[in-house]
């Protein structure tokens, strides 16, 4: 099977800047489309974005056992499609998952082998700036998200790598780093 890299962290820790700098520098790392029950968000495509899926259709597919990790986060539910992963390692491509602290520990039932990256914020009170800062959810939410970021701050000692995004420069420099060495081993 192909690489596969994990990264995790609390919602607003700049994931997804990360992971699209990483793709960028990175040639042939391949990013998995997770599912997810909610609802899209302006911009966001089918496919592309996510799986959107109904609350039945996901809990048929969890049934089904079509995934290989799930979770739920805030409500919803997120998963990675086993299709989705097969396709992509079956192609030879080293894939990347962004998924939830949960689900990542299924990932280590699942895929021993998978290289499990944190990306952690400088300090809580840098993660609340940065949730109110994007503008994506209300208050009672922001507060859902950062009771639930408290919980997963404190699972950064299971994660092989943890990588501070407080310099986005050095964060993404840290993260290619731990990516290539994984690779070129």
């Amino acid at each position: 099977m192909s690489r596969v890299f994990v990264i995790t962290g609390p919602s607003g820790v700049g994931k997804g800047t990360l992971i699209r700098q990483l793709l960028d520098r990175v040639p042939g790392l391949e990013l998995s489309v997770s599912a997810t029950t909610r609802a899209p968000r302006p911009g966001e495509e089918h496919g592309v974005a996510y799986h959107f899926l109904s609350d039945e259709d996901f809990a048929r597919r969890v049934d089904e056992g079509d995934f290989v990790e799930w979770a739920e986060y805030s409500g919803r539910r997120y998963g990675t499609l086993r299709s989705e992963l097969r396709k992509r390692t079956d192609a030879g491509a080293p894939v990347l998952l962004e998924i939830e602290v949960q689900g990542a520990r299924q990932v280590l039932d699942s895929l021993p082998e998978a290289v499990r990256i944190f990306i952690a914020p400088p300090s809580a009170e840098v993660l609340r700036t940065r949730l109110v800062g994007r503008g994506t959810d209300g208050d009672a939410e922001i507060e859902r998200r950062l009771q639930v970021a408290e919980e997963e701050l404190a699972a950064q000692g299971e994660f092989a790598h943890v990588v501070e995004n407080d310099r986005l420069e050095d964060a993404i420099d840290e993260l290619v780093a731990i990516v290539r060495t994984h690779l070129d081993g």
